[in-house]
Order: structure tokens, then sequence, then C-alpha cells
């Protein structure tokens, strides 16, 4: 770590973050006569904390966002250029790096059209449903307005992403939320029993899966429904990879009665999946919306984006005399040009280390270490995701497939931890389904990392389970 503060300097810092920081998703009451983790120093796969003392990051930051590892002077160095030749203008004008990454961005996407930059994924993701709102009173006279959106994703943390929000425990004690956002099943092969489906496997069962959501569309009428909102890998709720035949299907229903697709690719986006550029595009999926964040930039500097077809934004200049007819909406941070400026350096670092490539090969070895683990383990019921976007599911027992309880789980977290690694976990989330932990180191990371982490999984699970 570098030896830029002194330990009064950092106590400083410890004492101002304790007496005025209010830490996202975090009970304040321990902070009270221990202090709160204050990470000083990243760089590549690694981060120091105020003690120095250092750890490995399975998480790419804790929330899957540095996707090209810490200390990319690159990065920096394209921020700091953009910032001092423009720093901001507001998005209802052009900047060099916002056309520039809006272009580049649209080259890795076939079939998508036009660029929306906001604040953040949340934002993002409303800056979608206003549109289908929109476009209901355009064509449907109103009608046709309700958002569907699937059991275990997220989507994120505004009043109507939570009421679009698949993790009960997320939105408890919020409410009441959004009226005309409407649930739809989950898709995990894991638990189909939970679906009534356990005597199919395969195609067949992702076919049935997605035919759960055609029932809920005839139930609440298809001539009310606007959108189905998707995560292509469900990340939070348990990173559970969709099954066989289900996107196929899901397709098929979208067309058959005219609703618009909006993936949501927050988490997944930007290389995370490995060998594609998106996880939708594992599955030959065709959506109206998509929309990102976290990967964009990796975390260099705050950006997200909002992606639509051109079909989507024809509508919104067929009748120009109309003044309520354009997309009446600001994100005033996206006209910040450090983001696209970020993005651009950090998608170029992606293509010339070939990074998608290195994700697919890692994640191999990490899915096939954690296979490794699952036979040593009995408490390990199931393994899945894609490239360096994992989980292991913990359960009592194999055959009842009960999940272990939440604070067994975090007993693992909280041993990698004391052993230098910071993993993930599923936790606050689902009732009684806070079970899973995650995975999702650097697109950089090496074998020797995936060892280290999993070997760290292996003795965690070792202590906490016997």
């Amino acid at each position: 770590m570098d030896g830029n503060f002194n330990d009064n300097d950092l106590d400083k810092v410890v004492s101002a973050d304790k007496a005025h920081v209010w830490h996202h998703l975090t009970q304040h009451k321990p902070f009270e006569t221990s202090d709160p983790r204050v990470i000083i120093e990243g760089k590549d796969m690694r981060v120091w904390d105020q003690n120095g003392k250092e750890y490995i990051d399975s998480v790419s930051g804790g929330v899957w966002t540095v996707n090209v590892g810490y200390g990319r002077e690159s990065i920096a160095k394209a921020v700091h250029d953009q910032l001092m030749k423009l720093c901001y203008f507001a998005q209802s004008a052009g900047s060099i790096p916002g056309s520039l990454f809006a272009e580049k961005l649209i080259s890795k996407m076939p079939g998508m059209s036009r660029v929306y930059y906001t604040n953040s994924g949340s934002e993002a993701n409303e800056k979608v449903f206003k549109l289908v709102r929109q476009i209901s009173h355009k064509k449907y006279d109103g009608k046709k307005y309700k958002i569907l959106f699937r059991d275990r994703d997220y989507h994120g943390g505004t009043l109507a992403t939570m009421s679009a929000g698949g993790q009960d425990e997320r939105v408890m004690q919020y409410g009441p939320l959004a009226p005309g956002f409407v649930r739809v099943p989950h898709c995990m092969e894991y638990r189909k029993h939970e679906l009534g489906l356990e005597h199919l496997s395969g195609a067949e069962f992702g076919r049935a899966a997605a035919d759960l959501i055609e029932d809920v569309i005839l139930k609440e009428g298809p001539e009310t429904v606007g959108l189905l909102c998707l995560e292509p890998v469900t990340a939070g709720g348990g990173v559970i990879t969709p099954p066989e035949g289900y996107w196929e299907r899901v397709q098929e229903i979208c067309k058959k009665y005219d609703i618009l697709l909006h993936i949501d690719e927050v988490v997944c986006g930007v290389g995370r999946t490995g060998t594609k550029w998106f996880g939708y595009q594992h599955y030959d999926i065709k959506p109206d919306f998509v929309t990102m964040a976290k990967g964009v930039a990796s975390g260099y500097a705050a950006i997200a984006c909002m992606v639509a077809t051109e079909e989507v934004f024809d509508l919104f200049k067929d009748n120009p005399d109309d003044k309520l007819n354009h997309f009446r909406d600001i994100s005033t941070f996206g006209g910040c040009t450090a983001g696209p400026a970020a993005a651009l350096e950090n998608m170029r670092i992606i293509e010339d280390e070939g990074l998608l490539e290195n994700c697919t090969a890692m994640g191999d070895r990490m899915k096939a270490n954690l296979d490794a683990l699952m036979e040593k383990h009995g408490v390990i019921g199931d393994v899945r995701g894609k490239g360096l976007f994992l989980g292991a599911e913990l359960v009592k027992d194999r055959d009842t497939k009960e999940p272990v309880a939440e604070k067994d789980v975090m007993a693992v977290v909280a041993d990698c931890g004391a052993q230098g690694v910071i993993i993930g976990a599923a936790n606050r989330s689902i009732p009684d389904r806070n079970n899973v932990l995650c995975f999702s180191p650097a697109l950089i990371a090496t074998a020797d990392d995936i060892d280290a982490i999993t070997d760290a999984v292996d003795r965690a699970l070792t202590k906490v389970f016997g």
C-alpha cells in the first residue's frame, strides 16, 4: 500500500467516516464500539484497508463494477484530459466523448441504435418505464401500461424500480409501491419444484417456465401489458442462468402480445459473462431496450446508459408539431463528460487485452474449482453462472434443498474476509433464500487469483460447516 497517509491521517479519516458517512446497506449500530472498514487503495485485483490489510477482491468493488481492475492510469488520464477540456454540459447538447462512446457502444450491439445517458442503473431502468408509459398514451390510449418483472430479479432502488423488484426484503417498509407493476415467476431449474415443474428438465422446463409468464399476461389482460423487464442472468437474486429454451419462448410470447422487451444489463453488461459484450447476446435475444451501468466505465467515473432501437426512438419524433411528443426527461449528471471518456478507454482495454476471452477462460476455471468444492462439501447444492459471474447455493440437505441460514452464509463471507479474500453473498434480499455465495472477479483475473479465492472458500466452508 502507498505510504501517502500516515497513521494520524488515517485515524482522522476513520473518525470522519464514523461520525459523518451513512454507508449503503449497512446497520451502523456496531460502529458505536468498532470502526467501519475504510478502503484506502486498490491495484489490479487487490485492495487495502486503513489497517494495511490486503484483500483479493472477488466482487469487483463490492457490487460487480471494477471490471478491468484497480489503478488503470490510462483511464484516469482520459478522465483528467476530458475534464480539463470540458467537464460538463447538459445532455440537451452533445459532447465529443458522449458522441464517440455512443457510436462505439452501438457497434457492439447489433439491432440497437440510440444511447440515452443517465446517472445510475436504477435511473436507466426508470427511463425505460417512463418511455413505456408514454408509448402507452401515444399508441394505446394509455391502456397498455403494465410492466412485468420477474421474481428474484433486481432493477434498482428508486420507488419505481423497487416496484419492479423481485426481492421482497429489498422493498419491505418502503410501500405503498407504485401501481402497474406485476410479478412473473422465476426460471431457476434448481428450484423448479417451487414452480410445480419438477417433472420437467432442460428445454421442456425452460419453455414451461416461460409459459408461466404467458399465464400472468392472460390473467392481467394482454391489452394492458406494455413491457417485460428481465435480467439476462439474475444477479443478486441468486446468480440464476436461464434454462435452455427459455429465452426463445419468452420472445415468442412478447411478439404474440405486442409487448416490448427490456433487458437489464446493469450487472452483466460490458463483458461480465465472457465471450460476448452483453449477457443477452449469449441467448440470441432481440430486445427493444437495454440498460447498463456498473461495468461501463469500471467505476472510474459515473455513467449509465439506456439503449433503444431506432423503432422506439422514431416514436418520439413522428409528430414534431406536438410539444408533448418527445421524451421529456433529463438526468443532470448524464451530461458529465468523464463517464463516456472513461467508458471509451475501458472498452479499449477490454478489446486490446483480450479480456472477454480471459473472462471465459477464468470463468471456466472458477466453475471447475467450485464444482470440485461441491464434491467435497455436501453443503453446496448447486453451482451456476456464466463467465466470471458465478454463484454457489448452500443447502442443509441436497435432497430437500432446504437453504442454510443466512447467518451461516455470512459467516463464510466473514471467514474469507479474515483470510484476505472478499467474496459476496445474497443477503437481506429474499426471505429464507439468502443462501448463495456470489463471485464476480475482475476480468483481468489470473489462474492464481481464481485458485486463491476458491481455496479461501474451501477453508471457510470447512470452518463453518465442518
